[in-house]
């Protein structure tokens, strides 16, 4: 098995109303659940925006500067993810298609190098 994120960019998605949020909910938890009951969601969270973010750092001198902000500058937020273990890029490719289609907001593919560390 290979892990792959699949995610999409705040920036990449319109505004919505809260109902339609709501309903976006409803039906990328559907996939969720999917995932969960093949066994390859490893882990996952989105409302993700400019206004999650806590702390930018930095290293200086060999030692961490936190700050308030300004954060790293960049044009697109990650706005959700899910981390999915599963045979090969056409299996990824089609649960990232699943979430396209129940959200209506783009997703990216991205393979991991090598597995990643798990809890104990």
């Amino acid at each position: 098995m290979t892990e792959y994120l699949i995610t999409f960019n705040d920036e990449w998605v319109a505004e919505h109303t809260a109902e339609e949020l709501r309903q976006k909910s409803t039906a990328s938890w559907a996939v969720m659940k999917e995932m969960q009951a093949e066994g390859i969601l490893l882990f996952s969270n989105g409302g993700l925006d400019r206004s999650t973010a806590i702390c930018s750092v930095e290293a200086v001198d060999g030692e961490p500067v936190f700050s308030d902000g300004p954060y790293v500058e960049t044009k697109e937020h990650l706005g959700g993810f899910a981390v999915v273990d599963v045979p090969d890029d056409e299996a990824a490719r089609y649960w990232a298609g699943r979430l396209a289609t129940a959200l209506d907001w783009p997703q990216e593919v991205h393979r991991f190098r090598g597995p990643g560390a798990r809890p104990a």
